[in-house]
């Protein structure tokens, strides 16, 4: 590759730069197939970009429904008809006969599946329903996973293995909540958001553990704007929603949207 490309991502998505461009050069030179993890919406547009730049290379992304954030690759040569292919996906069902199962929350899901010793990469999309959980994991998992996972922070669940068109979903829930901050910098509207003071917001911020737009951010001062979802490892994520103008104080108005 050549090094100009590496300008256009940050130095801590040069591993995951390597390895889509070896699938691209793969494609193009020895006619391979690779169908990846399922990647998250940055790396989905790095490995589009990287796609783009080749004239005889094609990919196709699928998460298992329509409204997918998670997604996996198929990358081929570009004669190669894919929409037929296999994408190598299921649906976990995960339900309880405890009521207190509508209680639990993406994390708790998230941390049970993990929990398993699974990579993070062989799980799609998590859906909490109101009755229990569907899940897209990758084929080659699936029957591990079903087989293994048998609790959720603590509640019996019991699990089965649907096909995708038996996926169940339900629209992003966001609460939205109003601040005011001195400016629209990342560590103050991340304190104002998790209710935390700047110095301790700082701490996440600068190991790395904070996303703008799944992309890792550890400059505490990156200006935020409409639309950027933001996550920090362990306090969940969140949506600027709007920026409402200027208080008669001078401080910025912003309505903040948080993933339920």
């Amino acid at each position: 590759m050549s090094g100009d490309m590496y300008e256009h991502f940050s130095h801590d998505e040069r591993d995951f730069v390597d390895k889509a461009n070896d699938w691209v050069e793969r494609a193009s030179k020895v006619h391979d197939m690779k169908l990846t993890d399922f990647l998250d919406p940055r790396q989905v547009f790095i490995l589009q970009s990287l796609v783009n730049r080749s004239q005889d290379v094609q990919v196709r992304f699928d998460g298992g429904y329509e409204a997918a954030e998670r997604k996996r690759a198929l990358i081929a040569p570009d004669y190669r008809y894919l929409d037929e292919e296999d994408m190598g996906m299921q649906v976990l069902s995960i339900t309880s006969d405890d009521q207190k199962i509508s209680e639990l929350e993406h994390g708790d899901y998230m941390g049970s599946l993990l929990g398993l010793g699974m990579k993070r990469g062989k799980i799609g999309d998590i859906q909490v329903l109101e009755d229990g959980c569907h899940t897209v994991v990758a084929a080659e998992t699936g029957a591990f996973l079903s087989l293994q996972l048998n609790q959720v922070h603590r509640l019996h669940v019991f699990t089965e293995l649907l096909p995708l068109n038996q996926m169940k979903w339900s629209a992003t829930k966001l609460d939205t909540i109003d601040i005011t901050v001195a400016s629209m910098r990342l560590d103050g509207i991340c304190a104002d958001v998790h209710r935390l003071s700047r110095s301790k917001i700082l701490i996440p911020i600068k190991a790395g553990r904070c996303k703008v737009n799944w992309k890792v951010v550890e400059d505490p001062s990156k200006p935020l704007k409409a639309g950027d979802v933001v996550s920090i490892q362990g306090f969940g994520r969140f949506k600027v929603l709007e920026q409402e103008g200027m208080s008669k104080k001078g401080r910025c108005r912003v309505k903040i949207g948080k993933f339920a």
